[in-house]
């Protein structure tokens, strides 16, 4: 049995951010590392976006960039200049070669395209099993989401971003390409928060996105069609679909970090570094693996890693707000974009606001939904804690 000191069962973006930044600290050339992922990471397999107002350590797989985006819904657009920020797009591929060309050069690091079974763990060592082989390791990091974890549980609400999105290339030019489309709730909402995401790379070309959030998925053609309708809508009359991505993110509060011990640590979705409200990714996956190469460099126990802040309170809200009431998504985000300054905005959601800068952006959001929000999170929490009295008792 092959013995690691650090293995990462799960080798998607914050796992591979993580390591990236392992190796490119200098830090950890002493450690031997290993990491275990089903899927060869060979295919452009999803798309990321993220906004930033310098340039990234991501800089070279970054594909597009925009100044503007636009924000609608049925009854008016609105043009946001996002100064200072852009708003990028990293297409799966290109952060995958950019990773992987610096990880081929290490000699203590071992990716292997392998299925992970099981994990095992001691006080002092883990064990993993594969469909083939089986490792050990003195610190493990997961990033195999368990939904159960969070679904098993009424605390906290549980809803999922899912989406379907088609890569057109048209024979008309229709397309801006200086400005996405962030959120367009002019779709039929059908009871839910339903919007169009498209993110035009040239005047012919763009990735639309038919996008929920919602507890249930669709049946795939419902996605299709209504992309197709977008589409028809946009004046386009011949396109070809060059490629389709599809996807579900867990948009929760559930806190996955009381999970991790001394010795390993969930991360990614499994460990809640997903922005609960919106399913935003890559920028949370980038600072928390900053954070986590950090952290490694000073401290042994994984307990000790994750704080919750306040965004965390905010983002409980939203959830259980479209938790009972999902049809309100369009409202609350136009309520906060229709007048809203885009740049605060955008640092509101990145959280890095003051709380001067947190109460400019609340109140332009429906207040009285708010208020009912923190009393019904008040409300479950105590009757959750009853229930788990009773069955103590």
């Amino acid at each position: 049995m092959k013995h690691y000191d650090y293995i990462f069962t799960g080798s998607g973006l914050s796992a591979l951010m993580t390591v990236y930044k392992m190796v490119q600290s200098g830090k950890f050339k002493d450690k031997r590392i290993l990491l275990l992922d089903e899927n060869s990471k060979k295919t452009n397999d999803r798309t990321w976006c993220f906004w930033k107002t310098t340039d990234s350590l991501w800089e070279p797989a970054i594909s597009k960039k925009w100044d503007s985006a636009l924000f609608a819904n049925a009854a008016f657009r609105r043009d946001l200049d996002l100064q200072p920020y852009q708003y990028n797009m990293v297409k799966g591929l290109d952060f995958y070669n950019q990773v992987f060309d610096l990880l081929s050069k290490q000699t203590n690091v071992t990716f292997l395209n392998q299925k992970v079974l099981t994990i095992e763990e001691s006080e002092t060592i883990i064990l993993i099993q594969t469909e083939s082989e089986s490792f050990s390791c003195s610190k493990l990091f997961n990033s195999i989401y368990h939904k159960q974890k969070a679904e098993n549980q009424t605390k906290y609400p549980v809803l999922q971003q899912h989406f379907i999105g088609w890569f057109i290339k048209s024979e008309q030019a229709v397309f801006n390409n200086e400005q996405a489309t962030f959120m367009d709730f002019s779709v039929e909402q059908r009871g839910n928060t339903r919007f169009m995401y498209v993110l035009p790379t040239s005047k012919t070309e763009a990735l639309l996105e038919y996008t929920l959030f919602s507890h249930q998925h669709l049946k795939k053609e419902e996605y299709e069609n209504e992309i197709q309708q977008y589409i028809e809508k946009l004046g386009i009359t011949n396109y070809e679909i060059v490629e389709k991505e599809q996807g579900s993110i867990p948009m929760t509060c559930y806190p996955f970090w009381k999970a991790n011990t001394k010795n390993v640590i969930n991360i990614g979705t499994s460990g809640g570094w997903t922005k609960a409200s919106t399913g935003y990714t890559f920028k949370n996956s980038d600072k928390k693996s900053s954070e986590l190469v950090a952290f490694l460099q000073r401290e042994t126990d994984f307990t000790k890693f994750h704080k919750k802040t306040k965004f965390w309170f905010y983002d409980l809200l939203l959830l259980d707000i479209l938790d009972r009431k999902n049809e309100l998504g369009s409202h609350i985000f136009s309520s906060m974009f229709k007048k809203g300054n885009p740049a605060v905005i955008f640092k509101f959601l990145d959280e890095e606001t003051t709380l001067i800068e947190d109460i400019q952006v609340i109140l332009k959001c429906p207040k009285m939904l708010f208020i009912k929000a923190i009393f019904h999170v008040a409300s479950r929490a105590i009757n959750n804690n009853k229930t788990i009295t009773k069955l103590y008792t």
